[in-house]
């Protein structure tokens, strides 16, 4: 990786797959690709290439970086964690919506650009080489990289001449049929080595290859440093034993290279702190972890929500709004979000206006959601495994067991009676948003199987633990199974032994005792607040609700429920129902309706502060100031003009030309 000239392939992951690698100019010098965030993008593909983190998606098999090491020189392969939110501008910056995404960029490209999509019929390691290889060879003489040789076939000519005139090198002639690509992955390979060169010629003439003792393609005819030469003799025709047997040959050595940069240790490494926890409970901390990443991060993949996108991002915050369980001040801001998308006038809002209400930037009181990750029983045993997908099923569960305990949350909503209404918006959410598309895939076609026959809210419950028990199953031994937390059927039965039991010696599910489980294990008396964010620590995320102090013990959250339901596990209490927001919430949120009116996508400059406690922001106190005076002026000078205009009538009058 000596020379910074060659083109970049890069493939996203939320696991190790390419970063977008900075485009390259002539001189050799890398820069970021876009000129306000080219630190940022530095930085994210210093870190990238730094790392050599297992995949989450494995399918994309790292290996994948490891089987073009030699290419570097013309082509160089990286990867970025798109679901680190430290790389969270560069991926938005490339338009990354799912994962895992392959991207290629040619050398000396000076203006940003995306890049092109990878196309090919599969994912297999085999195809993306290829790929990667048509990529190269597309390029025009003038662009590809000085370091990479030439994979277009030479003509027998072309082999009879390099016969007669050697030059003291050896030189590899790999025959091979026109649509073989081991010729071009052999030369690749040896970039790296000198006093040897690589062609490839195409097997067409067959009389040439008799003339030469070629009997078979593909073949490596060798010619030798004191100019002779014949067929050589590699076991098998296969890429790697060609390779190996001309990186074997006498004299030929690794070319001196200038060392890549070697990264710092605190680069390097992550620091992962354990967290203690009860298997048995529901944390606070991985739920709210979970939404933050999901409104912060995998939302902001898409710049505009409109259409379809759209609805189904209305249709989750409502029921998030109406059935999640945490903490009031996370609560409430579901609910402010929630509110402001439904009396949304606009048909299509950018992603930009719903972080700013997400980050409280007009500082409504009471509202909070933690901006920073902080896994407790999701954490896994290395940063890139569980988190986030593990919260997200937890949230799933959580929205499915609400549902079925308190039914009546979800009136007045469109979503009333109907009991398949979570699944079929947990469903499209991860249609739309998920990052993972094959994940997506998958659950998709599970739920075209079956969805359709859930008839009561518990059957809903059920069939959401079914599914996850399922995709448990056929994920189990994958790589991105974490070891310490083994993909096993859940509930256990150290956690639930009532759960378990035996018909006719075969291993079976007792469903009723499931549901009881279920019920119990993601209720709001299970949820926990040990290692929650602090709510004074409001920052930019929103402000701390009135009177909340910030104590991480388990304080019981209000519930909006109503009355308890008689299936419901939790123990019976009266509780106050969810307080309104002000009217200066309401004010507040029309006067972002007004701006979003004026301006789709400009996003308010400046830090708001609460004015009189009417939910005004000296933004918009300024705002009404400026018109107040434009306003004064204006009326001034059509008082003055209308003036001076009545006094040349009257004189025009009173002194009639003659």
């Amino acid at each position: 990786m000596g020379r910074r000239d060659g083109s970049s392939a890069f493939r996203r992951d939320t696991g190790e797959l390419p970063l977008p690698l900075p485009v390259s100019l002539p001189g050799g010098e890398a820069v970021g690709a876009g000129s306000q965030t080219a630190a940022g993008h530095q930085r994210a593909r210093k870190r990238a290439l730094a790392r050599n983190r297992p995949c989450r998606c494995p399918d994309l098999s790292c290996p994948a970086s490891r089987a073009v090491r030699n290419w570097a020189a013309a082509v160089r392969v990286a990867a970025l964690d798109c679901a680190e939110e430290k790389n969270h501008e560069v991926c938005r910056a490339y338009d990354i919506h799912f994962y895992p995404t392959f991207r290629y960029f040619k050398a000396f490209t000076k203006d940003f650009t995306t890049g092109e999509n990878f196309k090919g019929p599969d994912r297999e390691l085999q195809t993306v080489r290829h790929t990667m290889i048509d990529f190269l060879q597309n390029h025009t003489d003038r662009r590809r990289p000085p370091a990479c040789p030439s994979l277009d076939p030479i003509r027998p000519s072309d082999v009879l001449s390099l016969i007669d005139n050697h030059d003291g090198r050896y030189v590899a002639i790999l025959f091979e049929s026109n649509s073989s690509y081991v010729g071009r992955e052999v030369i690749l390979d040896l970039i790296p080595y000198e006093n040897i060169v690589v062609k490839r010629a195409l097997s067409a003439d067959k009389a040439f290859l008799d003339k030469l003792g070629v009997p078979s393609v593909p073949s490596c005819y060798l010619i030798y440093p004191n100019g002779s030469h014949g067929l050589a003799n590699v076991a098998k025709p296969l890429r790697s034993f060609f390779s190996s047997y001309l990186k074997s040959l006498p004299d030929v050595r690794k070319k001196s290279l200038s060392l890549p940069e070697k990264p710092s240790e605190e680069e390097n490494s992550e620091i992962v702190v354990w967290r203690e926890f009860d298997r048995s409970k529901l944390y606070t901390a991985d739920l709210e972890s979970g939404l933050h990443y999901l409104l912060r991060v995998e939302l902001a993949a898409h710049k505009a929500l409109a259409g379809a996108e759209l609805n189904t991002l209305k249709d989750f915050v409502t029921v998030a709004a109406k059935l999640f369980p945490g903490r009031p001040p996370v609560r409430r801001l579901l609910e402010t979000l929630q509110e402001w998308l439904a009396n949304l006038p606009l048909d299509r809002i950018p992603y930009n206006a719903v972080l700013d209400l997400v980050n409280n930037k007009m500082r409504i009181s009471g509202i909070f959601l933690t901006s920073h990750i902080k896994w407790v029983g999701c954490q896994g045993s290395r940063p890139e495994l569980r988190g986030y997908t593990c919260s997200l099923w937890k949230l799933f569960h959580t929205l499915t067991v609400e549902a079925a305990a308190h039914p009546e949350a979800l009136d007045d909503t469109g979503f009333e009676g109907d009991p398949q209404a979570v699944l079929q918006t947990i469903r499209r959410y991860v249609h739309t948003f998920f990052g993972c598309k094959e994940c997506g895939e998958h659950f998709e076609e599970m739920a075209k199987e079956s969805m359709d026959s859930v008839k009561t809210p518990d059957q809903a419950v059920l069939w959401l633990w079914k599914k996850h028990n399922q995709v448990n199953n056929r994920l189990a031994g994958h790589l991105s199974e974490d070891p310490k937390f083994p993909k096993v059927p859940w509930p256990t039965p150290d956690l639930c032994p009532a759960c378990h039991e035996e018909i006719k010696g075969l291993d079976s599910w007792n469903e009723g005792q499931v549901l009881l489980f279920l019920k119990g294990h993601y209720g709001s008396s299970n949820l926990v607040d040990t290692y929650s964010a602090d709510l004074g620590d409001a920052s930019e995320g929103g402000a701390p609700a009135e009177g909340q102090d910030g104590e991480r013990g388990r304080n019981p959250p209000e519930k909006p429920r109503g009355a308890q339901g008689a299936e419901s596990l939790r123990p019976p209490s009266v509780l106050p129902p969810r307080p309104r927001r002000l009217e200066g919430s309401h004010r507040a949120l029309s006067l972002k309706l007004e701006s979003l009116r004026g301006a789709v996508g400009r996003r308010e400059a400046g830090a708001a502060a609460p004015f009189l406690g009417m939910g005004f922001s000296s933004l918009d106190m300024s705002l009404c100031v400026v018109l107040y005076v434009a306003s004064s002026l204006f009326l001034m000078v059509m008082y003055f003009f209308f003036r001076v205009r009545s006094k040349r009538w009257k004189v025009r009058h009173r002194h009639p030309s003659v």
